[in-house]
Parts: structure tokens; C-alpha cells; sequence
């Protein structure tokens, strides 16, 4: 897998300011194939080092829960940051179509995911301003995201319950700067004016939401395609 992971930085970072197709009709394609979830595992085995084999992340939030996300906002995102949209220099040579696959193998990886449950046990944070993370989440993210931080799969916005705080904190923090380039501009307008303390007080909030029950899985689960 090392050796893999090797490969695809190097046939990708040659080509990293280049995108290998139209960022629209690469999401309609993937959007309007049907997956195939065998062939979706093996794509997966390209995530796993970094996302792990059961799509939960890191728990230091250096790589995001991707088990129980809306299947739109992971072909989105793949679609971003293959297109140059979305700056990410880990992920973009291994999005690439030469590793891979082109739409249809995005609608696979995608359908594989989406077998996946999550973890009861994101990072939190330290909980000591939860009632201020709560009034800025309802305020400011419940409209687009949902009172319950399930996002909207038709508008590609993310389910953000469950989801680790770390990561959510460095997101929160890259859509205000315009680093994370194809983020929401309503978004990025609202938390324009927030300060550090607000948004470890909106990623403590997040994180310690629930998904529903039956998209998590039992304590102690393990990944049994990857055993």
C-alpha cells in the first residue's frame, strides 16, 4: 500500500495544476451512474490509508469521517478536488483518473461508502462552551445543515454529526480565509466575522451531534472486507 500510495503522489503532483476533466460533466456523469459496490471496494483500498478501513477518519481530525456521508457530497468533493477546486495535495494525485477510474469508478467508491456506518465515538472537543457553540450552530449552520447536522444531499451539503472536532475546527477556519476554495459564499460570508473561540465553540457543538442510529455502527466494529 506504501508503494501505491507512492506511485499516485508521483504520477499526480506532476500534473497537480491541471484538471483531468470538466468539474460539471465529470459530477453529472458520476452523479447519474449507478454504482457498483464490488468494484467500490476495490477503489476504497486507495482511501484507507488515510481515511481507514472503515471510512472513519482520524481521530486528530487530520482526515474527515467519510462513513455515513451523503454519497453527493463525496462525488462532489472528489469531482473539486480532481478539478483543481478544492485544494487538497494529499488526496489530488489519488483522485486522479490514471488511479482512480474515471465517473463511473467515483459512483463505485461512492457506493461502497455508503455501506459503511459510522463511528459512535468522534474526537470531541473540550465541552466547555457548548451552550455558545449551540446558539452559533442555530444561528449561523441549521438552515443549510439541519437542526440535527444532517446536511442535504440534494444541495451537496454535508452531514456534519459525528463528524471529528479537529477536522470541523480546521474547515471553519479554511472556508473564512478562502483557503477551502469551493466552499459555500453564503457560508463563508456568515462566519466571516467569528473568532477563534467561537469556532472551537461551533466544532465542539458539531461534533458531539448524533447521528441517527441506524447509519452508526456497534461499538467495537471492525471493517470485515479489510480483516
Amino acid at each position: 500500500m506504501k508503494k501505491l500510495l507512492s506511485l499516485t503522489l508521483l504520477l499526480g503532483l506532476s500534473t497537480i495544476s491541471m484538471a483531468d476533466a470538466p468539474l460539471d460533466n465529470e459530477l453529472k456523469q458520476a452523479m447519474a451512474a449507478t454504482g457498483n459496490i464490488k468494484n467500490g471496494k476495490q477503489v476504497f483500498k486507495l482511501c484507507i490509508v488515510c481515511h481507514g478501513t472503515e471510512g472513519w477518519g482520524t481521530i486528530d481530525g487530520n482526515y474527515p469521517q467519510i462513513a455515513g456521508q451523503h454519497p453527493s457530497v463525496i462525488i462532489k468533493q472528489i469531482a473539486d478536488i480532481r478539478a483543481g477546486n478544492r485544494d487538497n495535495p494529499i488526496m489530488f494525485p489519488i483522485a486522479q483518473i490514471k488511479v482512480m477510474g474515471g465517473p463511473q469508478s467515483i459512483a463505485d467508491v461512492t457506493a461502497y461508502i455508503g455501506t459503511l456506518k459510522m463511528t459512535r465515538k468522534p474526537e470531541l472537543g473540550k465541552g466547555d462552551n457548548l451552550a455558545k457553540g449551540e446558539k452559533l450552530f442555530y444561528r449561523k449552520c441549521a438552515e443549510c445543515h439541519g437542526a440535527n447536522g444532517q446536511g442535504d444531499e440534494k444541495r451537496f451539503y454535508p452531514r456534519l454529526a459525528g463528524q471529528h472536532y479537529d477536522y470541523v475546527l480546521r474547515q471553519l477556519k479554511w472556508i473564512q480565509s478562502g483557503k477551502r476554495r469551493n466552499a459555500n459564499k453564503t457560508m463563508q460570508k456568515r462566519i466571516q466575522k467569528f473568532k477563534l473561540a467561537d469556532f472551537e465553540a461551533l466544532a465542539d457543538y458539531i461534533s458531539r451531534l448524533e447521528p441517527p442510529k441506524e447509519i452508526t455502527a456497534p461499538i467495537g466494529w471492525k471493517n470485515p472486507d479489510f480483516q
